[in-house]
């Protein structure tokens, strides 16, 4: 019998600014609260809600978790398989 896999994780990319703010992280909590705000949004990407705004370019959207105090912005390609992160916040 073959192995049952789960759902396709979507593949994590971040902004230039986003990659500027992951250079500033050094405390290990926030790297761990930031790492399981990632696979939350990598395995179901619709989960955030919908920023109000521009239709002509992505849908924005935002994932607050309130207990690890993680906040993303990110947009969800049309293919959704790699959600861009746009801005962080640990």
């Amino acid at each position: 019998m073959a192995p049952q896999h789960g759902p396709r994780r979507a593949r994590i990319a971040f902004s230039d600014s986003a990659a500027k703010q992951l250079e500033n992280i050094t405390s290990e909590a926030e790297i761990h609260a930031l790492d399981r705000a990632l696979v939350v949004i990598s395995v179901a990407p619709d989960i955030g809600e919908p920023i109000p705004g521009d239709t002509a370019g992505p849908q924005l959207r935002k994932y607050a978790d309130e207990v690890e105090r993680v906040r993303l912005l990110y947009w969800v390609t049309a293919l959704r398989t790699v959600a861009v992160v746009a801005y962080l916040e640990v």
